[in-house]
């Protein structure tokens, strides 16, 4: 097995659209480390989910769900999320932000 440390993500949503950020490879296993939710504009909120095998968002799935994020402020989460392959991390933002994920892709 090899392990890759790594990006995994980065994205800037379309505003009030909920977007896949990252989706696991297949025959793969992820630890995320950490996200990154950097606000590039005025006072908004943001919503992360994690699906199992990227099933339909469901209220279950939030991890975040319209966290206040000040005008060119970031939010930073030391998370230590375990997926398996297919499992898909979601973002939704109204503003104007930027999300950066970070961990290792084991394979």
């Amino acid at each position: 097995m090899a392990d890759t440390f790594k990006i995994l993500a980065q994205v800037i949503p379309s505003a009030s659209v909920s977007t896949n950020l990252y989706t696991v490879p297949p025959l793969t296993s992820t630890t995320v480390s950490s996200l990154s939710v950097c606000n590039l504009g005025n006072e908004t909120t943001f919503r992360v989910s994690v699906s199992s095998g990227g099933a339909s968002l469901e209220n279950k799935q939030y991890v975040y769900y319209d966290l206040t994020l000040k005008a060119q402020d970031t939010f930073v989460a030391t998370i230590g999320i375990t997926l398996g392959a297919s499992d898909v991390i979601r973002v939704f933002t109204p503003g104007s932000v930027a999300f950066n994920l970070f961990g290792v892709e084991v394979s």
